[in-house]
């Protein structure tokens, strides 16, 4: 294994982290990487499926003996150990694809969204649908009420906010269909922008619904938002100006209307084209493919905190050379004028498959190139 000094590298980190990462005391460029409960199962040479379920007890001890490991490898326990007992746990609320009129399908592997319609006379009835739908009394399961105060009597808990949702481009693909939604731009301009009109009619109405049922007001309610569109990438900058900006841009004016409160896109694709129009969102977060650099994003996104831009199949592969190569390519970046502002990460999820040896050589890259 690399050499590193844990102790100092982790004193090194918290300072990192300050002012979104952009701190001019950090001795070194932020490291965002902290595993996932996936990457347990190679780790340990045990059997799971890393995206289906773990019965509670056993996620508990696979999690208990990975950060025993981790504690050597890196110096520090990554993942969570306590979970909370499944009388703890909200009914769930139903998923914005289901809204829509689709299915959330578990393949045995992973849970996909299956699609609802897909001709433009099927979309408008289903949009149709929708703009009648009481949102509220959909998106609530029928234990709801009753189950939120025994809760709140037994645990003290109230239920959380809807702050993070699949991005409308996703969304859309996920529903209708890629080829239908390109389509669509061409050949229906106005049931196009309606779709995204809805679209966002919906997420203002799970963020109303949360906020009430967790006893908050816009004004009250914690602030910051998270898009989740891989999709993205597949629309040109003039259909996205149509669609997914619109939706993006009236969702942060509502939840993070402040300068430095939270705005977030991950959206793990090639997706330069778009960066012009994402610079005028003001994001302070940022998660995008690996084909684009630190220099590109920073170009348009100047107040964004990067967390990149380390391929994920380059670490899931553990080669320790190429990853060093990558991380000292994106520390160099984020030197480049002192403009600080990156997060060491994945440029997308983190796999199963991904070890603790190659967080590690992460960390050597950080303390070998990336001291500002």
């Amino acid at each position: 294994m690399k050499y590193v000094d844990l102790e100092q590298f982790w004193k090194d980190d918290e300072l990192a982290h300050k002012e979104n990462c952009f701190s001019k005391q950090a001795p070194q460029v932020a490291l965002g990487i902290r595993m996932s409960d996936e990457c347990v199962f190679a780790e340990l040479n045990e059997q799971g499926n890393p995206w289906g379920h773990t019965p509670r007890e056993r996620r508990m001890d696979l999690n208990r003996r990975y950060n025993d490991l981790a504690e050597k490898i890196v110096g520090k326990r990554l993942l969570r150990e306590d979970f909370p007992e499944s009388g703890e746990n909200f009914p769930g609320l139903k998923g914005i694809g289901e809204v829509f009129g689709g299915q959330y399908v578990f393949d045995g592997n992973v849970t996909w969204l299956q699609g609802s319609c897909s001709t433009p006379q099927e979309l408008e009835k289903m949009l149709d649908g929708v703009e009648k739908m009481d949102i509220k009394d959909f998106i609530l399961p029928e234990n709801w009420y009753r189950e939120k105060k025994r809760i709140y009597d037994t645990y003290g808990k109230k239920p959380g906010l809807w702050r993070g949702v699949r991005g409308p481009v996703t969304l859309a693909t996920s529903i209708f269909g890629v080829e239908n939604l390109l389509y669509l731009y061409y050949d229906e301009t106005e049931l196009y922008k309606r779709f995204s009109e809805t679209i966002l009619h919906v997420i203002m109405q799970y963020i109303t619904v949360t906020n009430e049922e967790a006893g908050y007001t816009d004004e009250t309610a914690p602030r910051g938002f998270s898009f989740m569109d891989d999709d993205c990438n597949l629309l040109t900058p003039e259909m996205y100006a149509e669609f997914g900006y619109p939706v993006l841009e009236s969702v942060f004016a509502r939840c993070s209307p402040d300068d430095k409160d939270h705005r977030y896109q991950h959206s793990d694709s090639a997706m330069p084209h778009l960066l012009p129009l994402l610079g005028k969102l003001n994001l302070t977060g940022c998660n995008f493919g690996p084909t684009l650099t630190v220099r590109e994003i920073r170009e348009h996104l100047p107040k964004a905190r990067i967390d990149g831009q380390l391929a994920p199949f380059t670490f899931m592969r553990n080669n320790e050379e190429d990853i060093i190569a990558e991380v000292k390519r994106d520390c160099e970046m984020a030197k480049e004028g002192d403009l600080r502002g990156v997060n060491i990460n994945t440029a997308g999820s983190i796999n199963n498959g991904s070890l603790l040896t190659s967080m590690r050589a992460v960390m050597y890259a950080i303390q070998t190139y990336g001291r500002y």
